[in-house]
């Protein structure tokens, strides 16, 4: 298995290299050494392994962000926007907390106004449980919100059960079939953007080329 680096990805959006596809990880937990967020690395490992590819970890714990409604001015909540804004793509990954996603991937959610810098976007779906049945019931209530709200979720979400049992005391991941899926949500995203939203970016700058290159017609013509 790839060795993973702690912390955020080196290869991260700040790059701003033209052309390149930016994509947002954010992950759904504050808790130190959370499994949500070793689990997100190893999709952010994969997407910063394709090439013009670069990532973004967005972490809450860094954030600060206020309740919804309390400060929608403030710092942190317009650089979240921003840093989701210039996405790509998301990932949002959630731990499943009594049967449901957590309320830090709602809190990110609630501060990403509205209309939300989610719309419109592909998003794929991440999710940790300690039980064996896994986080099918918060996937199932993060898909409906992200619905909601303009994203667009895409097929294939993963739902990691017994997630304890699946790294180790340094954080890295021993489970050989967890990594396929997690490395497999990430490409499912990329493949995406490239198949469905690359090809309608280029036409829209080929039609916009062409329009700045055209003589404007003489009135009557």
């Amino acid at each position: 298995m790839r060795p993973l680096q702690a912390g955020t990805h080196p290869k991260t959006m700040g790059s701003e290299r033209r052309g390149e596809i930016h994509v947002a990880a954010i992950g759904g937990s504050v808790r130190p050494g959370s499994y949500t967020l070793k689990a997100l690395r190893v999709v952010a490992d994969e997407l910063a392994s394709r090439a013009g590819v670069s990532v973004d970890v967005i972490e809450p714990a860094t954030l600060n962000l206020p309740p919804p409604g309390l400060d929608d001015g403030s710092a942190s909540v317009q650089a979240l926007r921003e840093r989701v804004r210039a996405a790509t793509g998301v990932v949002l990954a959630t731990p499943e907390y009594h049967g449901s996603f957590s309320s830090v991937i709602k809190l990110v959610i609630e501060n990403l106004g509205f209309p939300s810098a989610l719309a419109g976007k592909p998003v794929a779906l991440l999710g940790v449980a300690q039980g064996r049945i896994g986080a099918v019931k918060s996937l199932e209530s993060l898909t409906g919100v992200c619905l909601h709200v303009g994203a667009i979720v895409l097929p294939g979400s993963v739902s990691v059960a017994n997630v304890q049992t699946v790294f180790d005391g340094s954080g890295r991941l021993t489970d050989a079939a967890v990594e396929r899926q997690l490395r497999r949500l990430a490409s499912g995203l990329i493949d995406y953007i490239l198949g469905a939203i690359c090809p309608r970016v280029a036409l829209e700058a080929m039609a916009r080329a062409k329009e700045e290159t055209d003589p404007p017609r003489e009135g009557g013509a």
